[in-house]
């Protein structure tokens, strides 16, 4: 059980730290943050450069606490944010598929994130090497919680901030690409 936990905590926070890294700094062929720019005024989060970098740290940030089994149920809460506001502002209307760009691969790492917190990050990891494992439906809510209200906080603020020249009204879409946070 402890090595199939481990193994979910990395393949997750591996995956994660590689998509937050392709919006900070375009690593593995991402857009790095002029891309990740684009793509957030197209989705209307304003300032679109805070938004930019807070998407990309907390992917990048919260997948290397999931890698090293620390702070899992913040860790967990993070990414929840990240991948409810990609739903909600990205995937939704496409419906679920993935092959029609909707919104299944969110809704699997939600439901992963949300079990690894309720199993608890395991005997390999720094949590319970400091003795401080966090688990269990109750942590596994919590996370969840946070992770949904944090996300409509984020678009709340985001659909409110005012365009200015740092802050740009949304551009027209593109007829070739859409957004893809």
């Amino acid at each position: 059980m402890d090595l199939g936990r481990l193994a979910l905590r990395v393949t997750i926070g591996s995956l994660f730290i590689g998509h937050g890294t392709q919006k900070l700094f375009g690593w593995f062929g991402g857009s790095g943050l002029e891309g990740t720019d684009t793509m957030m005024a197209a989705v209307n989060m304003r300032p679109v450069r805070r938004n930019a970098i807070i998407a990309g740290a907390t992917e990048a940030g919260c997948g290397v606490l999931l890698v090293l089994g620390l702070a899992t149920p913040l860790a967990a809460a993070g990414l929840t944010s990240v991948m409810v506001t990609a739903v909600r502002k990205v995937h939704w209307k496409n419906g679920p598929w993935n092959s029609n760009r909707g919104w299944e691969l969110n809704a699997v790492n939600v439901a992963g994130l949300t079990a690894l917190v309720d199993a608890g990050p395991g005997r390999l990891s720094l949590d319970a090497a400091r003795g401080r494992i966090h688990a269990g439906a109750g942590w596994a809510l919590a996370a969840l919680t946070v992770g949904i209200v944090s996300s409509a906080v984020a678009i709340k603020l985001g659909e409110r901030a005012p365009t200015s020249p740092d802050n740009p009204p949304e551009p027209a879409p593109s007829p070739n690409r859409g957004p893809t946070p």
